[in-house]
C-alpha cells in the first residue's frame, strides 16, 4: 500500500502519519479551518512544510472519521463560511502518543545521521 504524501515547496515529503500528528498539534492550540491549519504549519516551519489541499483535506476527513477531531461550520476572518476543526479528547490522547513515538524515531534517525564513524 502506498502512503499518501504531501509535498512542500522544497520537495520534502511528509508521510501520512507525520501529517496526521502535525495536524493534531496544530489543532491543539485551538479550532482552525483548513487554510489556517496549512498556514500555521507553513509559518511554524519557516516556510518548509507546505501542505497542499490535496493532502490536507483528506487527512482532516480521515482524522474526523477516526474521532480524533470534530468539525463545525463558522465564519472565517473575512466573513466567509468555513469548516472549523478541533481536537477531541481522543485526539489529544493520540497527539500525546504519536508525538512521543515521533520524537523517539527522530532521535534515532538523528543518532544515525550524526554518527562520526561506523562501529565494527
Amino acid at each position: 500500500m502506498m502512503a499518501e504524501r504531501a509535498r512542500d515547496v522544497e520537495g520534502l515529503e511528509l508521510l501520512q502519519g507525520t501529517l496526521d500528528v502535525l495536524i493534531l498539534k496544530t489543532l491543539s492550540w485551538g479550532p482552525r479551518h483548513g487554510y489556517a491549519v496549512a498556514r500555521w504549519l507553513l509559518d511554524r516551519s519557516d516556510d518548509l512544510l507546505r501542505v497542499e489541499e490535496g493532502a490536507l483535506y483528506p487527512a482532516l476527513h480521515r482524522l474526523e472519521r477516526r474521532g480524533w477531531i470534530e468539525s463545525e461550520w463558522g465564519l472565517s476572518e473575512n466573513n466567509r463560511r468555513a469548516k472549523y476543526y478541533q481536537l477531541t479528547p481522543a485526539g489529544r490522547q493520540q497527539l500525546r502518543a504519536k508525538a512521543r513515538t515521533w520524537a523517539q524515531y527522530a532521535a534515532a534517525v538523528t543518532k544515525v545521521l550524526t554518527a562520526e564513524r561506523a562501529e565494527a
